[in-house]
């Protein structure tokens, strides 16, 4: 899967046929501005609204961080090392990837008999473990493709949770405060 994450954001001509209906617009606008980049004999006006389009939906995401749920530490294992696989494929910067040493303990005691013989219990555990992965400096629509390959491959019994940090400008009243501190 990973060679068609490749040719689909390097060498396609034909961008729009090759990619999937559940990618979203701008997803196909960053793939189509990339591979038309590369050719000499395009047409420049097309180029300049896709880039135009491209620009006002693109975000930039300073961290990215994947926190993974499981109660099977195996399995979660393989998981994040799949995640940190495709991450180093599309060129992502991995940062912290760790996890607590003890799972996290859920327990529940129950009585055996309903009405009579209450020190006859009987006690259920459930274990969580969890892992966590810091990708850095990401753009939205690598992001989104990213995001989009890793949870359509999320395994059975596995919970994902993606917390995303975003880089925006500084506010117009506050540059502006700031310039006149400065002078």
């Amino acid at each position: 899967m990973t060679t068609f994450l490749k040719t689909l954001l390097l060498n396609s001509r034909k961008t729009s046929a090759l990619l999937p209906s559940y990618f979203n617009l701008s997803t196909r606008l960053f793939c189509a501005k990339s591979l038309r980049s590369e050719e000499s004999n395009i047409d420049q006006n097309d180029l300049a609204s896709v880039t135009s389009q491209n620009e006002q939906l693109d975000k930039l995401y300073k961290t990215i961080e994947f926190e993974c749920r499981s109660n099977d530490r195996a399995v979660l294992r393989s998981y994040t090392q799949f995640a940190t696989m495709a991450a180093n494929e599309l060129g992502i910067q991995i940062g912290k990837c760790w996890s607590p040493r003890k799972a996290y303990h859920e327990r529940y005691t129950l009585l055996r008999s309903i009405h009579v013989h209450k020190r006859c219990r009987v006690q259920y555990e459930v274990r969580t473990w969890f892992r966590f992965i810091h990708f850095h400096k990401l753009t939205g629509s690598t992001a989104e493709t990213f995001l989009e390959y890793v949870q359509r491959n999320l395994p059975e019994g596995v919970a994902l949770k993606v917390t995303k940090v975003l880089l925006e400008n500084i506010p117009e009243s506050v540059s502006s405060h700031m310039t006149s501190e400065i002078a």
